[in-house]
């Protein structure tokens, strides 16, 4: 942000009392630069097109704020409400939808085609934690020099993998070369969660 606007969002707080700044969507009282409005009063009943100047007084009168919640509309539509209150509102409401959501992130196991079982059995153990914790996971097997030549070791290697992940896991990316790796990328199973809580 430079200076200018911040300048000025200092300024626009200072003169509204210490009010919240809206979003750049919302007018609020004097920002309202229309002729009329159709204005809808704090409990949702229509009070019909009065001129701004109007709808500012009666927002005062009721100690409220007058806010543009319609601007394309003809004429605008304006709300007579608490600002604060409804911004804290929406805040806390936006807060618990980001508190609700589950980050997914992928995380990469890898391999070589030449593997040991012990380490492939680490490997996956590893995958399943992964899974369980409701991430997806990335297998690359890793082809150095030659090795590229015989990309049916680590599609069988892949294979293999998805095969001992198979009941806690789907393929949403089957085994495929990239450069000189092979990727395959595995999601959690939809019903996971209910087995890990049995």
């Amino acid at each position: 942000m430079s200076a200018i606007a911040s300048f000025c969002e200092l300024a626009f707080f200072i003169i509204l009392g210490g009010e919240q700044l809206i979003s750049k969507d919302w007018r609020i009282n004097e920002d309202i630069r229309v002729r009329e409005v159709r204005l809808v009063s704090d409990d949702g009943e229509q009070l019909g097109i009065v001129p701004v100047r109007e709808a500012l007084g009666i927002a005062l009168e009721k100690g409220l704020d007058l806010v543009e919640v319609a601007p394309s509309a003809q004429p605008p539509v304006c709300r007579l409400m608490d600002y604060g209150k409804f911004k804290f509102e929406q805040n806390k409401r936006e807060k618990e939808a980001r508190k609700k959501q589950k980050i997914v992130s992928i995380k990469e196991v890898k391999m070589r085609p030449n593997i040991e079982e012990h380490d492939f059995q680490v490997k996956a153990k590893n995958a399943r934690k992964f899974l369980s914790g409701g991430d997806k996971v990335k297998l690359t097997i890793m082809f150095r020099g030659r090795e590229i030549t015989h990309p049916e070791l680590g599609e069988k290697l892949s294979l293999k993998f998805v095969r001992e992940l198979t009941d806690i896991s789907s393929v949403e990316k089957p085994p495929k070369v990239e450069g000189r790796n092979m990727v395959t990328v595995l999601i959690p199973k939809l019903d996971n969660d209910k087995k890990e809580e049995a």
